[in-house]
């Protein structure tokens, strides 16, 4: 977090020079190229053309890896929950069935590892077009941006404040686990276990929830005395200008999806499975 508010860094990167309405397309046709397909070879070229682009954009590792096991620990979750639900599901799509583990009336088939492993790894994918679009976008230039293309102002400003409120909301839930560890509720993996932990997280979300409801009101009462909404249009102190790259970068994301919708049709139809 920098001191706009948000989880923008400033950097002197060509990507941080985009127009934030090409980023926010790219990020929206990247997403759309990903869910065309289920094929593991796909996801990890998009995963590595993903982290270049992040390395290009000199956004630290430091910087993005709680972001990062975060999503990895929701996915994991997700591939076991998958698992145990549907363990059969992989070999149906793949048409072969090859037992791996059976323990009663569960048996949980190779095919369906491998679905699992390709899905969690069609998730990450997203992962790092998503960093780079929170990491080296303004809040208020995004705003603007969208603002140019058409989008209604008050939307705009929505998703200004959206961006910034996002350290905001980490910054309170930091301050009120404090406070609740001040009175004697453990949060610490050395001083309980896992589930009296995750009861315990629960504590925290009914002061979370006071505590945004508090500062949304807040704002909109700041707005409204500043007369936010009044007229059909207004300025903005960040924006900026289409330049040659963004469009080059608009016809990258548009030529995406055209390259997807064709492979989708011949290439890569169904759900690969080498083995």
């Amino acid at each position: 977090m920098n001191r706009t508010g948000s989880l923008y860094i400033e950097k002197t990167s060509f990507i941080h020079n985009l127009n934030g309405a090409v980023k926010l397309l790219l990020l929206i046709c990247w997403t759309v190229f990903i869910f065309l397909f289920m094929d593991l070879r796909v996801f990890l070229s998009m995963i590595i053309i993903g982290f270049i682009l992040l390395k290009m954009a000199q956004i630290s590792f430091k910087k993005i890896k709680t972001l990062i096991w975060f999503v990895v620990i929701f996915t994991i979750f997700n591939s076991i929950f998958l698992l145990l639900i549907t363990p059969e599901y992989g070999s149906e799509l793949a048409g072969t069935y090859s037992t791996f583990f059976e323990i009663g009336n569960l048996n949980i088939t190779y095919e369906t590892l491998f679905f699992s492993l390709t899905l969690s790894l069609k998730y990450l994918s997203i992962l790092p077009i998503t960093l780079l679009f929170l990491f080296t976008t303004h809040p208020s230039e995004f705003a603007s941006s969208l603002n140019k293309i058409g989008i209604p102002y008050k939307v705009a400003y929505a998703v200004n404040i959206a961006l910034r409120y996002i350290p905001d909301v980490t910054d309170e839930m930091k301050n009120i686990i404090n406070a609740q560890e001040a009175r004697g509720v453990c949060f610490n993996k050395k001083d309980a276990g896992i589930f009296k932990r995750l009861k315990n997280y629960v504590t925290i979300l009914i002061p979370l929830l006071i505590s945004s409801l508090n500062r949304v009101e807040i704002v909109s009462n700041a707005m409204d005395l500043r007369g936010f909404g009044r007229y059909k249009k207004r300025t903005w102190y960040h924006q900026k200008t289409f330049s040659i790259i963004d469009f080059l970068f608009l016809m990258i994301s548009f030529g995406m999806i055209i390259v997807g919708i064709y492979l989708k049709n011949t290439l890569l139809k169904n759900f690969w499975y080498p083995f």
